[in-house]
């Protein structure tokens, strides 16, 4: 039974009112790949009453009365993904579909949502508690830089006038809430929940904390932004961090808790197992669906957390760096409910997480002494004290094929290929990936080759994932599959010149690569890169670094990238003029025109190898 999404559905259970209301920018999907899913159903294990207010008429407060008053409180979030990313592409163009609507209709939920629902909350009811979290509230709990204003904003703490802030993966946080509100502590008194941020107007330092330069420095200056935010992303760790204080003005700061420990393996075995319906809420199926179920219906979440560590990525800041897994068991039990679905055609989409062949945490010093706080555990190679073993997740995914009624397994989230590489074993994953879990194309992410641009992502050399491709391909002539790769790209990454975007397009043609996918570096909240793009420096070791800003200088990187195609001609021949490269002219482009045909294509082979190889060599 889907929980109640209106007055009539909460009296038909007998409610007077609910503990609380929980109010989201997404359609109400019960499902665990949706935030709102996982903590209103594990509210509701613990016995306390929630009802679902999903994309509610934000233009008044009416839509927040809809329940009544509240017993405990609301509970806010913008959506399975931060609303101004929803609505604007890098290019800051207003996006014409919304996959987390019904029928992918987009203006269902405002600008800034965590900020416009809790102020409506407000409205509706002056003192009921307001809690903010997910994904949005997480990733703006201190100071940060908002691309879409082109400036420092303050903690969303203030602009949404929320009580509490829950950051990171919310469910222990949440409970202790609750619990705290139903016993009666105010709340604003709970300030003691790791995982939340709150507001005072005295904050005494001690050894276990540290002051962050205040709000009014970090917005007129970038040197002091680059250093609160390194400060923040050393602190990032529930064994060896530190509560953080950001002061706005004398008498007020934001203090943010540690964060959570992760969960067990036990606890994501309970919490992944509970009773969701699994489905879209059935008022939207005459409205089209909800487009971003579709995608994860039929797949699998195995795992949290990353300790990759790639700058323009906001897992490590979000989810942590230690990873944690579910059980085989678990996951198999899942996959036998997917089976008796009756839309289920055999296919199991997705087995991972943020990515799929991490299984548990990088060493076991993590453990006991946290994450290293100055080194990252992939790069610029792999840590000697890293744990690298497949056998786990192959015995997963082996599990799961040989269940009666599952013809495939894919692996849509991603491998590491990296960690994948390091791994002495690597081969007998590598069987196994390319005789069961390709579904023709496999895609994987080096994002560039130029080794400037991969030092500030964070990501292996060039020579890693060339290794991995030619492995790739041997393993599949062994095996007799025809299975190709299509690399995912990042253009304009701050750091990245335009002589490194025309190494990754001799690269490309080298290797016969047309990608389909490039993404243009868009800087959200959260992450080291976009700390990076607003300062040009390297918030943790100061040094100035070239950014790609201005929207010539971005096209110029992106159609280099897509070099074949005829509709980016002049824009690449700008952009080896500009770089010095005319020498290029007759190997990019006169075989590009010839080749504009083979748009999209993702076919593997390889084209002017011996001029890919000789140019790149100058």
């Amino acid at each position: 039974m889907f929980l109640p999404i209106n007055r009539k559905e909460m009296e038909e259970r007998g409610w007077e009112q609910p503990d609380f209301v929980l109010v989201t920018g997404d359609a109400y999907v019960d499902h665990h790949s949706f935030g709102t899913a996982i903590i209103s159903r594990l509210l509701e294990r613990f016995g306390y009453k929630v009802a679902i207010l999903a994309q509610p008429d934000f233009r008044s407060c009416e839509d927040f009365r809809r329940f009544g008053r509240p017993r405990l409180g609301f509970l806010i979030n913008s959506g399975v993904v931060d609303s101004m990313v929803n609505h604007y592409s890098v290019f800051r163009h207003r996006r014409r579909v919304d996959e987390y609507s019904p029928g992918g209709v987009p203006g269902k939920r405002p600008d800034r949502a965590v900020i416009v629902y809790s102020n409506r909350a407000r409205e509706a009811y002056r003192d009921v508690p307001v809690i903010i979290g997910g994904i949005e509230a997480s990733l703006r709990r201190l100071g940060h830089y908002d691309y879409w204003d082109d400036r420092v904003r303050r903690s969303i703490l203030l602009d949404s006038r929320a009580d509490l802030l829950i950051y990171g993966m919310g469910e222990r946080a949440v409970l202790e809430i609750a619990e705290a509100l139903d016993s009666g502590i105010h709340i604003s008194d709970i300030t003691w929940i790791r995982g939340t941020c709150y507001r005072t107007r005295e904050f005494v330092p001690d050894e276990q904390s540290r002051i962050l330069p205040a709000f009014e420095e970090i917005a007129a200056s970038r040197d002091a932004y680059a250093e609160s935010f390194a400060m923040q992303y050393r602190e990032n760790d529930p064994i060896c961090g530190r509560r953080l204080a950001e002061p706005y003005g004398e008498h007020s700061f934001v203090v943010q808790n540690l964060p959570q420990e992760p969960l067990t393996r036990q606890e994501l075995d309970d919490l992944y197992e509970l009773p969701y319906e699994n489905e879209e809420h059935p008022m939207y199926r005459d409205m089209g669906g909800i487009p971003a179920f579709r995608e994860v219906k039929f797949s699998l979440v195995s795992s949290r957390g990353c300790f990759g560590g790639c700058s323009f990525c906001a897992l490590t800041y979000h989810q942590g760096r230690q990873v944690r897994s579910r059980s085989r068991e678990s996951l198999v039990r899942e996959a036998e409910k997917l089976i008796r679905k009756p839309d289920f055609r055999g296919y199991i989409h997705d087995v991972g997480g943020p990515t799929a062949n991490f299984r548990g945490p990088a060493c076991d010093k993590q453990l006991k002494y946290g994450v290293c706080r100055g080194k990252d555990c992939l790069y610029p190679k792999p840590c000697r004290s890293m744990k690298i073993d497949h056998s786990d997740y192959l015995e997963v995914l082996k599990a799961i094929r040989e269940l009666p009624g599952v013809k495939k397994v894919f692996i849509r989230s991603g491998i590491r290929y990296d960690y994948l590489m390091a791994d002495p074993k690597r081969q007998k994953f590598m069987d196994e990936l390319c005789a069961h879990h390709v579904s023709g194309t496999l895609k994987v992410a080096p994002e560039h080759i130029a080794q400037r641009a991969l030092h500030y992502m964070g990501k292996p050399s060039a020579d890693v994932f060339t290794e991995f491709v030619k492995q790739y391909r041997q393993t599949n002539r062994r095996l007799n599959k025809k299975q190709y790769l299509i690399p995912y790209l990042i253009s304009s990454h701050p750091g990245c010149t335009l002589e490194d975007a025309v190494d990754l397009a001799l690269f490309l043609k080298e290797y016969g690569f047309i990608p389909d996918q490039v993404q243009d570096f868009y800087p959200t909240p959260g992450t080291l890169a976009t700390a990076m793009f607003y300062t040009e420096t390297d918030p943790r070791t100061g040094e100035h670094i070239y950014v790609a800003k201005s929207l010539e200088d971005k096209k110029m990187q992106r159609a280099l990238i897509h070099y074949n195609r005829p509709e980016n001609r002049r824009t690449v021949l700008r952009a080896l003029e500009k770089a010095g490269r005319k020498d290029l002219i007759p190997v990019l482009l006169t075989e590009g025109r010839r080749n504009g045909n083979t748009k999209g294509s993702h076919k593997g082979h390889r084209t002017g190898t011996a001029a890919g190889r000789k140019h790149r060599k100058r």
